[in-house]
């Protein structure tokens, strides 16, 4: 077995991958997880990415049959109707690896360098949690969680909370500042969701021109 292998190993036994899917997308008035993007599923694509960096397959937390039907690991929230904090909460529980690299799957921008620094982050902090900060502040939705936040989550949520970052509060963060973003954000996009049908079109548009010539044909 070569290092590359017993490397993929063991982040794969000490990091899950986790989607966050199963929102209303109201503003999109369609579910924009099954939205295609360089001919797949944002969800799907999602899923992929996030393989790529952990390791292991993805776990998506939310939704239903329709997401099962593309081949995806999908679980039911614990806290439905409860959003995203409640989403984290059944990953921690579900999960038996320390870390839980945690993505919503409306991100396109991602990356895997990104995420593999992300993941590196995590694995050599003793933080709680390892959220960045972008110019539009705390992204939560794009950060790596400990086992060690799962109780603090949980009672945050049996309290009433729903905010992600109130639910966080009590929490020892470690944050990756924009400056240290912006290596892997060249185009300022990196944390940009896509809520919006002009949000689609522009992730089409832009990814395009990205996309390698030969992924085209």
């Amino acid at each position: 077995m070569d290092k590359a292998t017993k490397d993929g190993e063991a982040r794969t036994a000490q990091v899950a991958g986790i989607v966050l899917a199963g929102g209303q997308s109201s503003r999109m008035g369609r579910d924009k997880a099954l939205l295609q993007l360089g001919g797949l599923r944002l969800l799907v694509r999602t899923a992929r990415l996030i393989q790529s960096a952990v390791g292991g397959p993805a776990t998506v937390v939310g939704g239903g049959a329709a997401y099962r039907s593309l081949g995806l690991r999908v679980l039911e929230d614990d806290w439905p109707g409860a959003g995203p904090l409640g989403a984290i909460a059944t990953t921690l529980r579900v999960s038996e690896a320390p870390w839980c690299l945690v993505v919503a799957c409306d991100l396109p921008y991602l990356t895997k360098e990104w995420l593999d620094y992300l993941i590196a982050r995590a694995l050599a902090s003793e933080a709680d949690a390892v959220v960045p900060i972008s110019s539009g502040g705390a992204e939560p939705l794009c950060a790596a969680y400990h086992q060690k936040c799962a109780p603090v989550i949980r009672a945050a949520l049996e309290a009433g909370t729903r905010k992600v970052t109130d639910g966080l509060a009590s929490l020892l963060l470690e944050t990756i500042s924009p400056m240290e973003c912006k290596p892997f954000d060249r185009d300022g996009l990196l944390f940009k969701n896509m809520n919006s049908p002009a949000d689609y079109q522009e992730a089409q548009a832009k990814l395009d021109r990205r996309a390698p010539k030969s992924s085209r044909t």
